[in-house]
């Protein structure tokens, strides 16, 4: 199968956080052949909920679609570096693939902070391919804090 980037579509649903007032993250869950299967945004503020970020939210989509708890072969793309709490239920969900835009040294925990994939207590840890839309997403999340220290 041929390589096909989801990164534009997480970057659709970063847009759509933006414009709830959201922090601009999206994430999209790819089955193993390449069909979107979820898609989601931050909603930590709409829903109440610090656990509404957008990994959580479309793995759990993800996992209800299909009925299950875990997701092996399926790939996750993310607009920003997933913090420790999304890399842990990324690794639970026992996803393939992690592909993310731009790097988050401040909040990371991938290749920033917990590094989470590379502790001894990580019982699967996905391939990861960071950088993917890096521009857009970083433009994205520039804006959207500039918007709000004005």
């Amino acid at each position: 199968m041929e390589f096909a980037s989801h990164m534009q579509t997480a970057l659709d649903e970063a847009r759509a956080a933006a414009d709830r007032g959201e922090v601009p993250v999206g994430a999209v869950v790819v089955a193993p052949g390449g069909q979107v299967i979820a898609r989601a945004s931050n909603r930590t503020r709409t829903l109440h909920d610090p656990t509404a970020h957008a990994e959580v939210l479309a793995i759990r989509a993800a996992c209800a679609a299909l009925g299950q708890e875990r997701l092996p072969g399926h790939d996750l793309y993310v607009t920003l570096e997933p913090c420790p709490m999304c890399a842990a239920a990324i690794s639970f969900a026992r996803i393939r693939r992690l592909y993310y835009a731009a790097n988050d040294p401040k909040s990371g925990g991938v290749a920033h902070g917990a590094r989470v994939f590379s502790h001894a207590q990580c019982h699967h840890a996905p391939e990861v391919y960071d950088g993917i839309g890096s521009t857009e997403a970083e433009a994205l999340l520039r804006a959207f804090f500039k918007s709000r220290r004005q």
